[in-house]
């Protein structure tokens, strides 16, 4: 018997000192597969990383073709297939060909604008099982002005006609911030209109890229109540017909949301380079090392044993308020990207938490931005980012 005391407060601790946290809760069903950072779009909200892989660094088809096999072997179901924009990818038939032959299920998340309706039925016919389009607004010219694209939002429209006419089931993420929640009431009937089964209603988060964009992007606290209304009626009469799945800025919340399920407890993805990562924006906390599955290891060792996996995960990693909190097994403590990214340090608590001693001043720092007048974005590429320019074009 081993004679450490471990702190009553604290449950997950007893499996921490034994071995890794990720056994009790085994492999993650679903993967995201980030198969390349290449995108024609240049949201400025992207939630890439702000170093982008470039192409030279993705993983070759061989051995993308190795990571399906292996997660199906370990016990994956679901794999998502997203970027960047998936479809730059030549070789993405021949992929979702080998994801469905070892029996993963596979959805396409894409801009769509790159997709031709040949292209759409030969991922269909490999054996694709879904399709979720990013949609930027209803409007032609403010949805192509975000997505810094023109003639986007057409060929997005186009694409979800294809995918209903292939009888793939369709999912619409919208992507919402101050500039087009006016347009949420019209992004509804638009899901509708396109017989889709789902639709996401997703307030950009703000870490990453949307970081440099907070001021033109972020909603007040006026426009959230109000999308809320407005989301909450149509959930209701709807019911049945489409389902809407809601998601706020953190930075109108009194307590952070439960992160990716916990950080190491519920989810990784890939990296267009291998990297297996805890969410999406993890390389945006400088200091951890990330394994790849280049490496010597499985992907599950990778996920049970790496460092940066269980640096997070549980709740003795924990500082004050967050170690004592009656919350701390039901949010862990908020996302540890946002946290790193406000705060400079990934272990405080999240800002998003009314406990944190910065939430007070981050608030009214983004209550301020949102009644302020700035509009322009800087847009995402691999130049480095580009300012709008003042007519908006």
């Amino acid at each position: 018997m081993s004679d450490v005391t471990i702190p009553p407060s604290d449950s997950l601790a007893v499996l921490e000192k034994q071995r890794s946290t990720a056994e009790t809760f085994g492999i993650p069903l679903a993967v995201l597969l980030e198969i390349t950072h290449r995108c024609p779009l240049q949201c400025p909200y992207c939630s890439n990383p702000v170093e982008l892989d470039r192409s030279g660094k993705e993983l070759t088809t061989d051995e993308w073709k190795k990571v399906l096999s292996e997660l199906a072997e370990i016990g994956v179901l679901q794999v998502h297939f997203s970027g960047g924009e998936p479809t730059a990818r030549k070789d993405l038939v021949e992929l979702v060909k080998h994801a469905s032959d070892a029996g993963l299920y596979t959805n396409l998340i894409t801009s769509a604008v790159l997709l031709t309706r040949e292209k759409l039925s030969d991922l269909a016919d490999a054996g694709l099982c879904h399709v979720q389009i990013s949609f930027q607004g209803i409007e032609e010219g403010l949805a192509d002005r975000v997505a810094g694209y023109k003639g986007g939002h057409r060929k997005k429209l186009d694409v979800a006609k294809w995918t209903r006419e292939l009888d793939l089931p369709l999912t619409v993420n919208a992507v919402m911030h101050r500039q087009n929640l006016h347009q949420l009431p019209e992004v509804i009937q638009m899901a509708l209109d396109l017989d889709a089964d789902r639709l996401e209603v997703a307030n950009v988060q703000y870490y990453g890229w949307a970081l440099k964009n907070r001021a033109a992007l972020m909603p007040t606290v006026a426009q959230l109540e109000e999308c809320t209304a407005i989301v909450e009626e149509a959930r209701e009469r709807l019911k049945g017909r489409l389902t809407i799945d809601y998601v706020v800025p953190d930075y109108y919340a009194l307590r952070p949301k439960k992160c990716m399920g916990g950080w190491g407890r519920q989810f990784f993805n890939i990296s267009p380079a291998g990297k297996v990562l805890p969410c999406h924006a993890a390389e945006s906390i400088t200091g951890l090392d990330f394994e790849s599955v280049r490496s010597n290891h499985s992907i599950a060792w990778i996920w049970q044993n790496s460092e940066a996996f269980n640096r997070y995960r549980g709740t003795g990693w924990m500082k004050e308020p967050c170690r004592t909190c009656e919350f701390r097994e039901i949010d862990f403590g908020g996302c540890r990207c946002q946290a790193f990214a406000l705060t400079g340090d990934a272990a405080n608590t999240d800002p998003a938490c009314a406990l944190s001693p910065l939430h007070e001043t981050i608030f009214k720092q983004a209550e301020a931005e949102a009644e302020g007048e700035t509009s322009r974005f800087v847009y995402r590429n691999f130049a480095g980012g580009t300012l709008e320019s003042e007519n908006g074009t």
